[in-house]
């Protein structure tokens, strides 16, 4: 069993998630952005199908990317270097959102509903939720979003709508962070996508410790514009 949270309730100590499903927490509560700072505060995030209860979550152990880690494979290179594209921070973050809640070939639905886009619209307005863009041609083909508390982000979802899109909005993400000073960033659970670009997965407690050092380290919140050299 798992409590459910009234509007005034803490979230009980990760330590209490349940093994199976991995990492779920508690129900109920709302998607106020003080509840989301919390949640994401303590290593919690939302994940719930529509009609479900608000289900939180803290799996163990915990995916991650250290930036230093970051793999780009050859052909990854090869495309970074075309000039083709171009990347935008924060200029499209619900589209982005709703991009990534469009039904997926592999998937075939979505967690992400309107509710979502509110609630993390919402922390955008507040400078704490942040997209990165990939555009071509005038068209957002790709891009991911996440949440940033201190110099800690969490990744929460990205999308495709051309090879590698996603890729190359991930990679500039990463190499600016590490020019910030970001020493972790959030995947949350294990995908082979993620594997594949340096990521992996830690326990819980070690996530938990590093995530209550590094958001208490200042990072201006506000709107993003990068300024990294993209140099391998």
């Amino acid at each position: 069993m798992i409590p459910w949270l009234y509007p005034s309730d803490d979230f009980p100590p990760v330590s209490e998630a349940l093994q199976e499903p991995n990492g779920l927490l508690a129900a109920g509560g709302d998607l106020s952005p003080q509840r989301l700072i919390e949640a994401y505060s303590h290593g919690i995030f939302p994940w719930f199908n529509p009609g479900e209860p608000i289900l939180w979550w803290s799996p163990d152990p915990r995916m991650v990317l250290f930036p230093a880690e970051l793999k780009v494979s050859r052909s990854l290179r090869k495309t970074l270097k075309k000039p083709d594209y171009e990347v935008r921070v924060d200029t499209a973050f619900c589209a982005v959102m709703r991009a990534c809640a469009a039904p997926r070939e592999v998937a075939g639905g979505t967690w992400i509903n309107e509710e979502m886009v509110a609630a993390y619209g919402g922390l955008h307005a507040k400078g704490l939720a942040h997209s990165v863009e990939t555009w071509r041609d005038g068209e957002l083909i790709g891009g991911l979003y996440g949440v940033a508390l201190g110099r800690m982000f969490y990744g929460e979802s990205m999308f495709s709508r051309a090879t590698d899109a996603s890729k190359i909005a991930f990679v500039h993400l990463v190499k600016q962070l590490e020019r910030w000073g970001f020493s972790m960033i959030d995947c949350q659970m294990k995908t082979a996508h993620l594997a594949t670009l340096g990521a992996r997965e830690i326990p819980r407690s070690e996530f938990v410790r590093g995530l209550s050092q590094l958001i208490e380290l200042s990072h201006q919140p506000g709107r993003w514009q990068f300024d990294h050299d993209l140099l391998f």
